[in-house]
């Protein structure tokens, strides 16, 4: 379906899922959908308990597996997250004092170790971070196109919810601009697997793109005020409130990760 890499998540795929499968996660509402989004985020923040973040990461996985999505694709998406929290945790788990689990390291600047509370803090970021990621990836493979510019055009305020809006479907169009640019070159025998030696080619296709992405977006925007564009994009779709069950579940999930908040992770309520 594309030619870049199977690491970055492809949202023409995301939305041929959302438009083509017809899963129980399909059924829910989007609001509610949401409020679970919104629900894990605020979990996430005030849970400190590595078996409580591990529980919900593992709910979150379970939840991809019964919309029908594949976690083969999950696994390779995983990637972009990792690099991220393998920069910034990584080094926090050499740094977390504590009992290192296979002794230290002598280096120039001192001994190096990982600390069992290192590797228990290592392991909580990740919990985090791939919870809120894995379940926004279920919520936009499971959710059509016309609903979430809805949700985008009724949060959002003005001129944010268009930028948003337009940005969105402009990645298409970068997409297949990139992906063309990568077909050229291949087809003249570049070898892009090694970055160092092929990073003048990688500079010269960021360039392209880059180019021609303002030039289309020029093009874009004087076809749209000559059809008559005034700064609003007029969504014909309707999200309807979510039904009593789901929105008391929204409403259950979020009491309980206050009380939890409020008597476990902070003790400012004493039971």
């Amino acid at each position: 379906m594309t030619t870049l890499s199977n690491h970055v998540p492809d949202p023409r795929l995301i939305t041929a899922y959302a438009e083509r499968r017809d899963g129980p996660l399909h059924r829910v509402n989007p609001w509610t959908k949401l409020g679970v989004v919104a629900v894990l985020v605020l979990a996430v923040t005030v849970v400190d308990a590595l078996a409580v973040l591990a529980g919900l990461y593992a709910a979150t996985l379970v939840i991809y597996g019964l919309a029908g999505l594949p976690y083969r694709r999950l696994v390779l998406w995983y990637t972009l997250p990792m690099l991220f929290i393998v920069s910034v945790a990584g080094p926090l788990a050499f740094l977390e004092p504590g009992r290192p689990i296979l002794g230290a390291l002598a280096t120039p600047l001192g001994e190096l170790s990982v600390t069992w509370q290192g590797a228990a803090l290592f392991a909580e970021l990740t919990c985090r971070s791939l919870t809120v990621v894995t379940f926004t990836l279920t919520a936009s493979m499971t959710t059509k196109y016309n609903d979430i510019a809805y949700l985008l055009g009724k949060i959002f305020p003005t001129p944010i919810d268009q930028v948003t809006l337009l940005t969105y479907r402009f990645t298409f169009v970068m997409l297949e601009t990139l992906e063309d640019l990568v077909k050229a070159a291949l087809s003249r025998g570049a070898n892009l697997s090694d970055f160092w030696a092929n990073r003048r080619l990688y500079a010269r296709i960021l360039g392209m793109t880059m180019l021609t992405a303002i030039e289309r977006s020029e093009r874009l925007v004087t076809s749209m005020e000559a059809r008559g564009y005034d700064g609003d994009i007029t969504l014909y779709g309707d999200v309807r409130r979510p039904p009593v069950l789901e929105a008391a579940a929204v409403v259950v999930m979020f009491t309980v990760v206050v009380v939890y908040a409020l008597v476990i992770a902070y003790g400012v309520v004493a039971i």
